[in-house]
């Protein structure tokens, strides 16, 4: 059985300084192509689903089919509730067997964070689950809503709100934002490298999509090492069913499905070579 708790992922990638890739799934193409992209490289990912996306995508469908794919992968895969925001969405996720769940109180006042993330910790020891959390506001917003702003993270709540929750890894706020960035991102790599100094914690950054490949290096040199992956392969899916409708003639849905997996395999693949520093970079950087 290949499915495996997250914060197994995460000491591997310590170790071999690199980062995990948290990728995103809506449907049934998009849980085939990460597997088959893991699989092909022979690299562990984490399968996740945001609370924000249950309308679309109900955790009751997508839950039980993604501890499926993981258990039956060929490299280890955990799988994990992004931003779940009630403890309803928590424990309902926990049931069906995920090994990860992150509770977001970013908007929360410090205190609140605390106690609620604290609650999930509880919640989540039960099951043998790792928890992520996240301190200071990621820009954007996940479904394409309202953005809050960017807060980034204060290095000096850093070690007080790990120590009093107990979490496994947490989300920064460094300049990065959820969903399309209109600019390329500028990110507070000096903030990154003081919160690393002081955090007991697994460093998470979301808002992947759009970020460089360089940066994405850069990152993880300064301790990043879950990267989330979520608006590019939605885009990537959808640009291939575009593709496939405008240029083939007699479509049909088994050709759609083919599509679609191969829109979130090739995106997956791209950004697991970088995190996991398999795809040289060189003529970038000259």
């Amino acid at each position: 059985m290949s499915l495996c708790t997250m914060k197994e992922l995460l000491e591997s990638a310590q170790r071999q300084n690199r980062a995990v890739g948290a990728f995103s799934v809506g449907n049934m193409e998009m849980v085939a192509g990460a597997v088959k992209a893991a699989e092909q490289s022979k690299t562990p990912i984490i399968l996740q689903i945001a609370q924000v996306r249950f309308p679309y995508s109900p955790l009751h469908l997508m839950g039980p089919m993604m501890i499926e794919a993981a258990q039956n992968a060929s490299v280890k895969i955990a799988v994990h509730l992004d931003h779940g925001t009630t403890m309803d969405a928590v424990q309902a996720a926990l049931d069906y067997g995920f090994t990860s769940v992150m509770f977001d109180g970013s908007l929360l006042p410090f205190e609140e964070n605390v106690m609620k993330t604290s609650q999930v910790k509880k919640m989540a020891d039960r099951f043998g689950a790792t928890v992520e959390a996240e301190l200071g506001i990621v820009g954007g917003s996940e479904d394409g809503g309202k953005s809050h702003g960017i807060r980034c993270t204060d290095p000096a709540e850093v070690p007080e709100f790990c120590r009093r929750t107990g979490v496994d890894a947490l989300a920064v706020a460094i300049g990065n934002a959820h969903g399309n960035y209109p600019v390329a991102p500028v990110l507070c790599f000096d903030v990154l490298e003081k919160i690393r100094q002081v955090s007991p914690a697994y460093l998470v950054l979301h808002g992947g999509s759009g970020i460089s490949d360089l940066d994405f290096r850069k990152s993880i040199e300064h301790g990043i090492r879950k990267i989330n992956i979520a608006t590019a392969s939605f885009q990537a899916l959808t640009c291939k069913a575009e593709a496939y409708f405008t240029t083939q003639s007699g479509c049909d849905y088994f050709g759609l499905n083919e599509k679609m997996v191969e829109g979130v395999y090739e995106n997956v693949l791209h950004h697991i070579m970088v995190f996991n520093n398999k795809e040289d970079l060189q003529d970038a950087v000259s």
